[in-house]
């Protein structure tokens, strides 16, 4: 790598600054999904049920700074938990840029628009429901998240 390499390419997960660890974030929303456990297998399911804090317009969570708060079992993603946590999805910064692979080119660090993941369809905008309006999360799992 050279000296011109973007920081995602040349430091580590545990290097990147708080601002930069935000940048990686593409605001897909696939995190804010509500999962389902199964206490017998530990198999997770994904459902199409969004966080009532996610903006389903935007991808991203309308009260960021003090979720944790609001939502107290909302993930605080940490370089160790990417590493630990399976269900996040496949296409995820973070899990992408912990097993070495590089950002895809839709990704808004490479492209420079802060909405091309909602551009190239990779958010959950458009098919995701917000928890206010559900009863059962179990007539809602779905089979995949890519």
């Amino acid at each position: 790598m050279n000296a011109d390499s973007p920081f995602w390419e040349t430091k580590t997960l545990a290097q990147l600054t708080q601002t930069e660890w935000e940048a990686l974030c593409d605001s897909c929303g696939k995190c804010c999904l509500r999962k389902l456990e199964d206490e017998d297998t530990g198999e997770m399911f994904h459902t199409n049920v969004a966080c009532r804090l996610l903006d389903l317009a935007t991808g991203r969570c309308s009260r960021y700074a003090d979720r944790l708060r609001w939502v107290p079992d909302c993930v605080r993603l940490t370089p160790a938990e990417v590493r630990r946590i399976r269900w996040l999805p496949r296409t995820c910064a973070y899990r992408l840029r912990a097993e070495g692979q590089p950002l895809p080119d839709w990704h808004p660090l490479r492209t420079g628009d802060s909405r091309s993941t909602q551009r190239a369809g990779m958010t959950v905008c458009g098919w995701a429901v917000s928890e206010r309006r559900v009863r059962r999360l179990e007539a809602h799992i779905i089979e995949s998240l890519s």
